[in-house]
């Protein structure tokens, strides 16, 4: 069995193209693509990668999904490189931020979250290596919409030691609905600092360890007092991200 991961959706696949076409292994597309792809198969002829116009059913078969829009690119199966201090020492050199995700378990939340994160150009983002996180699939690199290739994934082994090595070195938000503190002042809270931003679980948020150990939680008031307590996590990362914008380098 190949070490691969299919790679689908128009425009995931297009990134894929335009940012690293050398990952690609194998290229597969409906006729009513073609034109759209007609520049990168001679590149592919040329390092010998094999590339074929196949009926829907086949790239269904090959992503194992209904979505994918036309177009498949196999690739090797994503290795996430560990973080290590070299990395997070070149964040603080460069007072970059970063986004930790406390087990966001769904596929499509974390692709919609790397989506939001290359839209503000955020450009880390570490899961730690836990069964109930989500790591990198077909679905989440579908959901990104190309984001995959503009931001960098690094895992972790302990949430706990990551936290407690960047006290003081950047402001710790934990995303929080019990917090008291609005989403707005994110700016005041940070200055000129850089942030490492925790985003929780789906179900249970940010684990009891995280919430003691960020420097500030937040939270996203309920503009209209509505009976929903929480937005989806990939739906807050989103706002979460534009008040950050401005620690962004």
């Amino acid at each position: 069995m190949r070490n691969e991961l299919a790679v689908c959706g128009f425009e995931a696949v297009k990134a894929l193209v335009k940012c690293n076409p050398q990952k690609i292994t194998r290229f597969y597309y409906t006729r009513d693509r073609m034109m759209d792809f007609k520049d990168l198969f001679k590149s592919l002829a040329e390092r010998k990668i094999p590339y074929n116009n196949i009926p829907e059913g086949e790239l269904e078969k090959l992503s194992g999904t209904p979505h994918h829009q036309g177009v498949v690119a196999m690739i090797k199966q994503p290795e996430i490189p560990h973080l290590n201090t070299d990395i997070t020492d070149r964040w603080l050199h460069n007072n970059e931020s970063a986004i930790l995700l406390d087990r966001v378990g769904n596929a499509n939340n974390l692709g919609a979250i790397v989506r939001s994160a290359a839209f503000f150009g955020f450009k880390n983002i570490v899961i730690p290596r836990d069964e109930e996180q989500s790591s990198i699939t077909t679905s989440s690199y579908r959901v990104a919409q190309g984001g995959m290739e503009y931001v960098n994934v690094y895992s972790i082994l302990s949430i706990e030691k990551l936290l407690s090595s960047m006290e003081g070195k950047m402001v710790r938000l934990g995303t929080d609905v019990r917090a008291t503190t609005p989403v707005e002042k994110i700016p005041q809270i940070c200055g000129k600092k850089p942030a490492i931003i925790v985003l929780g679980n789906e179900e249970n948020g940010i684990s009891n360890f995280v919430r003691k150990n960020c420097d500030e939680l937040i939270k996203i008031p309920c503009g209209a007092g509505g009976p929903i307590e929480s937005l989806n996590v990939a739906q807050a990362s989103a706002i979460v991200f534009y008040e950050c914008r401005n620690l962004v380098k």
